[in-house]
């Protein structure tokens, strides 16, 4: 069911997809989607949302894993979710089609969401380098940083490239990262060109 509504928000928008359209498409009578999601629409949206973010989480760990500091899993994660968000084939269309609600779910309505799941999934992992207060700390700004430079790209820096985003970790995050986890790679401010 979360699938047919996320096809049919894809093809009219979630404004005017309706539970009928949902039920439809899954193959489902209008009445089991109202058992299985007891507030309706909402209801159904808001576990499509959940539901997506943690797909994106679960294919961005997989981009992280092998790290061998603080600095170097920062900014893979940095890496693979500006590249996750770039890639998402379905926020593409939405942002196209609903640019106004899908910006409300990326910013204000839906950054508390974002941030939570973001903190179930990489918080543990930045744990074993910092205390959880600051593992939080860092993913929440992390989060919140990586939308927005999503949302508004920069011509100074760049996010998806790994030399971009450790020339960002190594200069705004050094309160931070203490110098024992650092990686043992040179620095060096990056000339960025966006295509």
């Amino acid at each position: 069911m979360l699938d047919a509504a996320k096809r049919c928000c894809e093809r009219w928008g979630v404004q005017k997809v309706t539970i009928d359209d949902i039920a439809t498409d899954a193959g489902v009578s209008r009445a089991t989607l109202y058992r299985l999601f007891p507030g309706g629409k909402d209801v159904l949206f808001d576990a499509l949302r959940l539901r997506e973010l943690e797909d994106f989480f679960t294919r961005m760990s997989a981009d992280i894993d092998g790290h061998a500091d603080l600095e170097t899993l920062l900014v893979r994660m940095v890496v693979a979710a500006t590249r996750e968000l770039r890639d998402d084939r379905h926020l593409a269309l939405m942002l196209a089609a609903e640019p106004g609600e899908t910006l409300s779910q990326l910013t204000v309505a839906g950054i508390p969401r974002i941030v939570h799941v973001a903190s179930q999934f990489l918080v543990p992992l930045v744990e074993q380098y910092l205390p959880r207060r600051q593992s939080v700390q860092i993913v929440e700004v992390l989060s919140r940083l990586v939308i927005s430079y999503f949302l508004a790209p920069s011509d100074v820096v760049d996010f998806g490239d790994t030399a971009s985003a450790r020339h960002f970790v190594r200069t705004f995050l050094p309160a931070y990262i203490p110098a024992h986890t650092l990686a043992h790679t040179p620095a060096h401010t990056p000339v960025l060109t966006r295509s």
